[in-house]
């Protein structure tokens, strides 16, 4: 496999295998994910925009990441920005990296491609701070709670509740840049 940095219009091209890894990571309904195809589409187009994805030998998509600069009038921003306090949205919102989607295949979890798209990402990251949601779980039995943890993520919001999701999420965040010894299992990024 192969890690790569995507521009815009890369995600686009491949903007239905982006929404087929997408359902099978989150186990979305189809419906759902056609109104995600929208958003993912034009997020594309956000101040900040950065995106890797990891290729199969064959070229199938088997996961990608992507994040912009988060700012009032966006969704998600605006959602969390309603839930923190004053000092907290100072913190964390004023010079704020999303991390908007981070997924990977269930065939290919736990093989690593995770961490060297979330390394990858905020690498190319701008911003004092980055901010995630994700769906609340046992931390020690979610491979996305273990992930995050590992790379220094705390607990922003917990509990959190977006419009139109029944789930809980939690909100985390780190400062930027990120600062962490060299990964052996950290390849070269092609494309960067």
């Amino acid at each position: 496999m192969r890690l790569v940095a995507w521009q815009p219009d890369d995600l686009l091209r491949r903007l239905d295998d982006v929404v087929t890894v997408y359902g099978e990571a989150m186990g979305y309904r189809q419906e759902l994910l056609q109104t995600r195809r929208g958003y993912i589409g034009a997020h594309v187009r956000r101040a900040g925009f950065r995106a890797v994805a990891t290729l199969t030998t064959d070229g199938r998509l088997a996961g990608f990441g992507y994040g912009y600069a988060s700012g009032p009038g966006q969704w998600w921003h605006d959602q969390v920005r309603s839930a923190l306090d004053e000092p907290s949205r100072e913190h964390w919102l004023s010079n704020c990296f999303e991390v908007v989607e981070l997924h990977v295949r269930p065939a290919a979890q736990g093989h690593g491609v995770g961490a060297r798209q979330l390394r990858a990402l905020l690498a190319m990251a701008d911003g004092k701070t980055v901010l995630l949601s994700t769906p609340e779980a046992d931390e020690k039995k979610s491979r996305a709670w273990r992930l995050y943890r590992r790379f220094g993520f705390t607990d922003v919001l917990r509990e959190f509740m977006f419009p139109g999701d029944e789930r809980a999420f939690a909100i985390l965040g780190r400062g930027l840049p990120l600062v962490e010894r060299p990964a052996e299992d950290a390849p070269g990024i092609v494309g960067i």
